[in-house]
């Protein structure tokens, strides 16, 4: 029980955390052989590991926790970042990680947790207990930006209406590191939706000014339903988005 204390402050941890903690590499392989032994421990995938509570018998490390340290540069990201900051009122069992680093997705205690490119550098912090997450506006950015493969549309923006503010200087701060004209247009026309957020109009005009000419589709496959063109944007949206925040057949459009 000498390092017990420790791995359970870490909640999860490494093979290579065990041996900076014992010393060595052969230790740390004793240790832990011998702490899975005792349910102390248990594996979460590969090289991975969670401490386990005397008390609830249960592993001491969050969803979150884990998709923290499923890489070393693993952040959480997209729809799993809006539930850490409690604005999704649909519990997902899926987690994104934002990282450089290739893993396979695996699934543990019924939830799946799964890889998702690094993105951009800008927009992440460090929250209680270790967990690195992306901030609201990135949140935002790259929920909007990858709706299409992560998630709907419908559920981004119902996200979006259950955040308390977004600060405009962050997002036009982080905008220009995806180096996307298009993704302007989206986020544009998509805020422009949502007024709960009181954004600026200084903020949709410096959308408007980095949107391209040329006329682009709010997501594939839209061409094939009813659809009206946004002047302002530039952009081709669904006809029967009167209210984009409450259109649950946004997805359906897109699977269509």
């Amino acid at each position: 029980m000498k390092y017990y204390e420790q791995l359970l402050q870490w909640r999860c941890f490494t093979n290579s955390d065990v041996a900076r903690l014992t010393g060595n590499k052969s230790t740390a392989d004793s240790l832990i052989s011998a702490y899975k032994k005792k349910g102390l421990i248990e594996s979460i995938h590969k090289d991975l590991f969670a401490a386990i509570s005397l008390e609830t018998r249960q592993p001491a490390a969050s969803r979150f926790n884990i998709a923290t340290k499923v890489a070393p540069d693993a952040v959480v990201s997209h729809h799993s970042a809006f539930e850490f900051y409690g604005v999704s009122d649909n519990c997902c069992f899926e987690m994104y990680s934002a990282t450089s680093t290739r893993f396979r997705p695996f699934e543990y205690r019924g939830i799946s947790y799964l890889p998702v490119p690094r993105g951009i550098e800008s927009g992440i912090e460090e929250q209680m207990g270790g967990v690195r997450v992306t901030d609201l506006e990135r949140t935002a950015l790259d929920s909007i930006n990858d709706f299409e493969r992560i998630g709907d549309l419908g559920e981004v923006v119902r996200c979006l209406k259950l955040i308390p503010s977004l600060k405009a200087e962050k997002l036009l701060s982080y905008l220009p590191e995806y180096h996307s004209g298009y993704l302007y247009q989206k986020v544009g026309y998509i805020l422009s939706q949502c007024k709960e957020l009181y954004l600026p109009d200084k903020f949709f005009d410096i959308c408007r000014a980095n949107i391209p000419a040329s006329k682009r589709y709010l997501y594939k496959g839209l061409q094939m339903h009813k659809h009206v063109f946004s002047e302002e944007w530039r952009l081709y949206v669904p006809a029967s988005l009167a209210d984009i925040a409450s259109c649950r057949e946004a997805h359906a459009f897109q699977q269509g």
